[in-house]
């Protein structure tokens, strides 16, 4: 039988050549297990996610407030005295629930002249729901948002920021456009007025999507400061609808609305 001479850590190893094919042959069948688990697919069967819009990109300095409304109604007309205070409009985004609990406060934010918009009908796990549960959750919280403000909702934010493409897909099939956010105020975690503030205005720019909580401890306290902020730094606060890109766009990999060169 042939063998090879291989010298390793000063010893001399003698080896068949039979042998020395089945290890060559292990050691390429791993290489090629390596290259294939552990390197992504580049090609046709790579598949591109989809994304809600999180912020636009804007020419114009323009920002939207928005407001998530799902459990308390304590600070609602605190907030809508605030924002009429400086002629902001903002966006609402509100559970069902919450409209069938609080109809009068529905109809004075609409009446204010902000946007009422879809947050689910009952705040469930949108990713765990099928594409019917979807539509039918949709449509029950727009039919009663319509049913107070005489307005079908376009925009919808899902409960606890959760989605995955089926979700996003539903709701592009729906004709809604799916909203998140850029700046986090995080208010809900009771932080400070002036920690909310600082946190808001040093990520604020042009196309950004901020999200507050009606209910939040201090954003009352917060808002004025942040308005005054927005408006000395020659930026305009307009509603989410009068922001995003109706058509005309893509989203890019952070979520950002972009308008398609013409």
């Amino acid at each position: 039988m042939l063998k090879t001479l291989f010298k390793y850590k000063g010893k001399t190893l003698l080896i068949s050549r039979k042998g020395l094919a089945a290890v060559s042959g292990l050691l390429l069948t791993a290489l090629i297990i390596y290259i294939v688990g552990g390197s992504p697919i580049v090609g046709a069967s790579a598949t591109t996610r989809e994304l809600p819009i999180y912020c636009v990109q804007r020419d114009s300095k323009l920002v939207s407030l928005t407001f998530d409304a799902a459990w308390g109604n304590e600070d609602t007309e605190l907030l809508i005295d605030i924002l009429g205070r400086y002629d902001i409009k903002a966006t609402f985004f509100v559970v069902g629930d919450w409209v069938k609990k609080y109809p009068e406060s529905v109809k004075a934010l609409h009446d204010a002249g902000h946007e009422v918009m879809n947050h689910s009908d009952n705040h469930a796990h949108f990713s765990r729901l099928s594409s019917q549960q979807i539509i039918d959750d949709i449509n029950a919280c727009n039919d009663k948002i319509e049913a107070v403000t005489g307005v079908r909702p376009t925009l919808f934010r899902p409960p606890f920021g959760e989605y995955d493409d089926h979700v996003i897909k539903t709701l592009n099939s729906m004709g809604m456009y799916t909203i998140q956010w850029d700046v986090d105020s995080l208010d809900w975690k009771d932080l400070s007025a002036a920690e909310i503030r600082n946190r808001v205005t040093s990520r604020i720019k042009a196309g950004s999507i901020v999200l507050f909580h009606n209910a939040a401890k201090h954003t009352p306290e917060a808002l004025p400061g942040i308005i005054e902020w927005i408006i000395q730094n020659g930026y305009t606060a307009v509603k989410v609808s009068d922001l995003i890109l109706k058509d005309n766009y893509t989203i890019d990999h952070t979520g950002k609305q972009i308008p398609k060169a013409s």
